[in-house]
């Protein structure tokens, strides 16, 4: 960790652009959004311009306890501020990341992070009317997006529908209402479990969950718009199981990709023993790491082999998108579902994501 460290006011002017890859950003603010939700202001060493798309995350490179381990955060600022990004962080009982950043990364403390990284942005996916759909910190990319419209006055007409489970547990209400406020185009409505017998401004009355019923109501052109949805992985199934009943164009429909290990769900240590538990049942293949070999199913990923091997690899989003579990594979045959974030050259050379990638041979690996 550094010391504070502080930025001229001439040095803004003098930024260079931000590029992918890896980075050192410094803390420059954390604050509290709700009792158990927490944001972190950064900035790079260095003055620079962050350059990114709304909706878009970072992984957080970290060394715990004298343990490396990645975790991705979507950005929770908007690019249109250039100067700093905001992740946002909801702490989870057990969770080693989420507490660890809560409890001990202080303003002035450095941390490494890759990215940014994600097609789930406003930038890719382009729209003229939009419906957000949000649970919980799955917030996050919408309140980007959001900003992001609202700051460049793009002024797109988005329906934003967030479910939480009470007023105590909105993150971003104050500057969501503000926005909201200014433009007719921004309609934000609150699904809430526990409804407060105080009516509250943009909570629907009738509590619950989304469902039909309060969907068609609140949005009754819910069939012409464009789909975001970003969440708690059950959520997630749930919206899109809804959608599907109510014969909506899935081409419209777009979420958050990070796979089951979004943000910290204090669920990887599960993941390497079911790695273990899982039998070959189709003769298996060999996977030779230095002097280590494991006998591997084809159904099973390189990143489960390396991960029941005790062996060093950084894994953030579990689901080919970040690239911090990127590996070479010296000899062997192998089958990836995703090449997201390798290069051309980097493919040529045997380079895979493990978390995308499972064995068609006997492969030497290289991490």
């Amino acid at each position: 960790m550094a010391n504070n460290i502080n930025m001229s006011a001439t040095e803004p002017f003098e930024a260079e652009q931000w590029q992918a890859g890896e980075h050192q950003l410094v803390c420059v603010e954390k604050w509290n959004e709700t009792h158990d939700v927490m944001s972190f202001r950064f900035q790079g060493i260095k003055p620079v311009k962050f350059h990114f798309k709304p909706g878009q995350f970072l992984t957080l490179l970290l060394d715990i306890n004298g343990e490396k381990i990645g975790r991705s955060y979507t950005i929770s600022s908007s690019p249109s501020r250039p100067f700093s990004v905001v992740l946002t962080v909801k702490q989870i009982e057990g969770g080693k990341v989420s507490n660890y950043l809560a409890n001990h990364l202080e303003v002035g403390h450095v941390v490494r992070a890759l990215g940014p990284d994600g097609a789930f942005n406003l930038i890719d996916i382009a729209a003229d009317n939009y419906l957000f759909l949000s649970a919980g910190c799955g917030i996050t990319p919408m309140y980007s997006m959001s900003r992001w419209l609202a700051d460049t006055q793009i002024s797109p007409d988005v329906c934003f529908l967030h479910s939480a489970k009470s007023t105590e547990d909105l993150i971003f209400k104050q500057s969501l209402e503000q926005i909201a406020e200014r433009s007719s185009q921004f309609k934000l409505n609150y699904i809430l479990e526990n409804v407060d017998a105080e009516p509250c401004a943009h909570v629907d009355q009738q509590a619950g969950r989304l469902s039909a019923d309060n969907l068609q109501r609140l949005v009754p052109d819910y069939q012409s718009r464009t789909v975001f949805v970003c969440g708690p992985e059950p959520y997630m199934a749930a919206v899109k199981a809804l959608l599907e009943s109510l014969n909506f164009n899935m081409a419209q429909f777009h979420q958050e990709s990070f796979g089951s290990f979004k943000g910290d769900l204090a669920e990887l240590a599960a993941a390497k023993e079911s790695a273990d538990s899982v039998e070959s049942d189709d003769g298996g293949f060999m996977l030779r790491i230095g002097d280590r070999v494991r006998s591997m199913s084809s159904a099973q990923t390189v990143l489960d082999g390396v991960e029941a091997e005790g062996l060093p690899i950084i894994a953030a989003c579990r689901s080919g998108v970040c690239g911090a579990c990127k590996c070479k594979v010296v000899e062997g045959e192998t089958e990836s579902s995703s090449q997201m974030s390798l290069t051309a050259d980097e493919i040529a050379q045997g380079y895979v994501l493990a978390c995308s990638t499972k064995l068609k041979s006997d492969v030497t690996l290289e991490l």
